[in-house]
């Protein structure tokens, strides 16, 4: 074996010698366990039961593939017992099988999984942004939680991730949640982290009703004139907008893209916006 591969064992087993098991990491002990054995090729030995020993007459092959299984086992439960505190190692000295110790392992901490499954979820649900409390720290908060389930063997969707995050901003995101769910927006926690970021900083300034328009792979805020490539385009309903009826003279530059009616653009539509308030009020009443 290579210098630089002694190195590099020596390098992730000194994980499980500082945080040794102690009755109350045992999750994060034992993930950290089976790093090492697959960096070692030796993790097989916390699954698959070690034979009785061969008959005399078995092949050289077999012989060796048994006595390379058996070296295995020594090496892992000692790498095991040399990772525990003092009152672990005692309990497990006279217990041969790496298999056997962690089967008991997992019976005596299963109810500090459970336990400490159940107070995340609680603490996932009920987390809620604080009045005037910045969104940034509190979504980072529970990315944390949704983390800490997929350490406990109890992932959630991104779906589910993203609907839970999206239901506890204060009210003055709701114009936020109603159009991401609107214009079916699928984005990482992270870049849904970011995508909050920007509405905070719309609200700050005074503008509540931040809507995001998905156009291709970016997003671009709306209430501007995209001009006539069939883009989604809002505007500040509290704006007078014009009538639907058309200007005199020829216009066809100007028709409209949703009613098709010359002579205002589609942002100005008075049939466009009543139907995107009628859709709005459908959300929010389902929501």
């Amino acid at each position: 074996m290579s210098k630089t591969t002694h190195q590099n064992l020596f390098s992730l087993r000194s994980v499980l010698e500082k945080d040794k098991l102690n009755g109350s990491n045992f999750l994060d002990w034992y993930r950290n366990l089976r790093i090492v054995l697959k960096q070692e090729r030796k993790d097989y030995v916390l699954e698959k039961v070690l034979p009785e020993k061969l008959r005399s007459n078995a092949s050289h092959a077999v012989y060796d593939a048994w006595n390379k299984h058996y070296n295995d086992v020594v090496d892992v439960r000692c790498l095991m017992l040399a990772t525990m505190n003092s009152d672990l190692q005692k309990q497990y000295e006279n217990v041969a099988s790496p298999i056997e110790i962690i089967t008991s392992l997992k019976a005596m901490f299963q109810e500090q999984a459970r336990t400490e499954r159940y107070q995340t979820v609680k603490s996932l649900v009920e987390c809620k942004l604080p009045k005037d409390a910045p969104v940034s720290p509190h979504v980072i908060k529970m990315m944390g939680y949704i983390d800490n389930l997929r350490r406990l063997d109890c992932p959630i969707s991104q779906e589910l991730a993203t609907d839970i995050i999206l239901q506890s901003p204060r009210s003055s995101y709701d114009q936020f949640v109603v159009n991401y769910n609107m214009n079916y927006l699928t984005k990482t926690l992270t870049e849904l982290h970011g995508l909050l970021k920007t509405a905070e900083h719309d609200i700050k300034k005074g503008t509540p009703n931040v809507l995001l328009v998905q156009r291709g792979k970016r997003f671009e805020k709306p209430g501007k004139d995209k001009g006539r490539d069939g883009a989604v385009q809002i505007v500040n309903q509290d704006k007078p907008v014009s009538s639907c009826k058309p200007k005199s003279g020829p216009a066809d530059v100007d028709k409209c893209q949703y009613c098709k009616e010359p002579g205002h653009w589609k942002r100005n539509c008075k049939k466009y916006l009543e139907d995107s308030q009628e859709i709005e009020k459908m959300y929010e009443t389902s929501s």
